[in-house]
């Protein structure tokens, strides 16, 4: 499927609180968005409208979805993770049962499974590991061994971890300060896990700094990985275009890819994570770049 079409099947609704609850650190909301569950695929996000009427701002707030139910009593559900940072997702975090958010979704390229089934490790950072959960149980229908790294600051920083002990063959649990699992992150223990447990896919979503390290061990043992990068994206179905970053594409070149359309699930390889933040010299497009022709659409990822 290609970035077009998932971008083409998202919808705008007013979605009902129906429920806010507190996890460790974070707001675990679950909102009535019926078309958006009807669709959504791991990997896929959503954005929310902050504030109502006149007060509303203009850029909206993106949030990975954790889970989704396409049927039930009030109709389809979403629910997904805050972490109540800056001004916009502590107002998202402070909606109350029938209140209602503006939401736009499911949007973004979604993570691509395994043609067979294989042991795929899943690295998570913080509430970064919630789109990793509908993620592992797409791959064990698919007959996959699934196996989870995650980590956090701290132990009310860990989302996930009694969910990941359910469903995983080997997990393992990292944080900064030692309060649960080993202390360190997770590119401490992933190489081991993944030695002994036969990885041979890797999909990773978290802060920018894990996402490279994870990359990097999988190349390292020829693994193929899969990256959902957290960039800001405004807008969300790619027309500001301030969640560009450089991708390199099928043919060798680096073009500057939108996360919320292109991505946010990129080949953990193809990320150019030592120009993050800046147009390489050589990116398609660039001053005094050789410019080939220009690649089909979806083509970074």
């Amino acid at each position: 499927m290609t970035a077009a079409a998932d971008t083409a099947r998202a919808v705008q609704v007013r979605a009902e609180v129906l429920a806010n609850r507190t996890v460790g650190a974070y707001q675990h909301l679950t909102v009535v968005a019926t078309d958006i569950a009807r669709h959504a695929r791991p990997g896929q996000f959503i954005a929310a409208r902050i504030g109502d009427g006149d007060g509303a701002r203009i850029l909206r707030r993106a949030f990975a979805i954790y889970q989704v139910s396409p049927t039930g009593v009030y109709g389809g559900t979403v629910e997904f993770i805050v972490g109540a940072k800056g001004e916009g997702s502590r107002w998202v975090a402070a909606r109350r049962p029938h209140e209602s958010i503006d939401l736009v979704g499911p949007l973004g390229r979604p993570f691509s499974l395994p043609r067979e089934p294989a042991a795929a490790v899943l690295v998570g950072g913080g509430y970064g590991s919630a789109p990793l959960f509908p993620l592992a149980a797409e791959l064990h229908e698919r007959g996959c061994q699934v196996d989870m790294v995650l980590g956090a600051g701290s132990e009310d920083r860990l989302f996930g971890a009694l969910e990941a002990k359910r469903i995983s063959t080997h997990v393992a649990f990292t944080t900064d300060d030692g309060s649960y699992g080993a202390r360190g992150r997770v590119s401490d223990v992933l190489p081991a896990l993944m030695d002994r447990a036969g990885s041979r896919a890797v999909y990773a979503c978290g802060p920018m700094p894990m996402l490279r390290a994870v990359a990097e061990i999988a190349a390292a043992r020829g693994v193929p990985s899969q990256v959902a990068v957290e960039e800001s994206m405004a807008c969300g179905i790619g027309v500001c275009m301030t969640c560009v970053l450089p991708i390199v594409g099928d043919d060798g070149v680096t073009r500057m890819a939108r996360s919320c359309v292109e991505g946010p699930v990129f080949r953990g390889g193809r990320v150019r994570f030592d120009a993050l933040g800046t147009v390489p010299s050589d990116a398609f497009g660039a001053p005094g770049a050789p410019q080939p022709a220009p690649a089909a659409e979806g083509a970074p990822a």
